[in-house]
């Protein structure tokens, strides 16, 4: 353009920080891809990609993972089934859903480490127990929310590939990360009175 930078008014260090934060998630079109499991890798799966925005980081990933087709239920029943190596850590989030006055479901070892920690749940059979199981609840409505995190393994006949595609072709939304499922808690229980967020045009924010 013919001018420094400086001459343009640009300065070193770091950019100021901004007062919003903008959260950008995939959109997935596994419904439509038969036996694709849902779980991620370094391959490239998604189909595009929406941004949610917001002053609190939370409520924007919340934002964003609505409108890339995630509807989080503000009641009903949540089924658990949590990896060995998890389950520590998934105790407070789950006891954070039952304080919010979700049902809690979830297969034999999941529902023993609950239970455990003094959480009421109804345990549930796994796909190799017979029906009904938990791809029967899924498929008849019963569930809400999915939190299925990974074991090693992703065999279409394994229960938790079948978990997370059922989740899929019926609509349900499906959390494999603690990471994000602690952050949409934290979303629902802040917002646990409200009807729903409020819609703000992207120049308002630029303001």
């Amino acid at each position: 353009m013919g001018r420094s930078l400086k001459e343009m008014g640009y300065k070193g260090g770091l950019y100021p920080e901004g007062r919003v934060v903008g959260v950008k998630a995939p959109v997935f079109s596994f419904a439509k891809l038969h036996q694709v499991d849902i779980s991620l890798g370094p391959e490239m799966k998604s189909t595009g990609e929406v941004m949610g925005v917001d002053r609190d980081y939370k409520v924007a990933l919340y934002k964003a993972m609505v409108a890339a087709g995630s509807m989080f239920p503000k009641k009903g029943t949540v089924l658990a089934t949590i990896a060995d190596r998890d389950k520590e850590e998934a105790v407070p989030v789950i006891k954070g859903l039952a304080g919010l006055g979700y049902e809690i479901c979830a297969t034999t070892g999941t529902a023993a480490m609950l239970r455990a920690a003094g959480l009421q749940v109804e345990q549930v059979r796994k796909v190799h127990e017979g029906s009904p199981h938990i791809v029967d609840l899924i498929r008849a409505n019963k569930i809400n929310l999915v939190i299925n995190t990974l074991t090693k393994g992703k065999a279409p006949e394994r229960d938790g590939f079948q978990i997370r595609r059922a989740a899929v072709e019926y609509g349900v939304p499906c959390l494999t990360s603690l990471d994000t499922t602690r952050a949409i808690l934290d979303v629902l229980a802040e917002n646990k009175e409200r009807e729903d967020f409020n819609i703000t045009p992207l120049q308002e924010y630029l303001k």
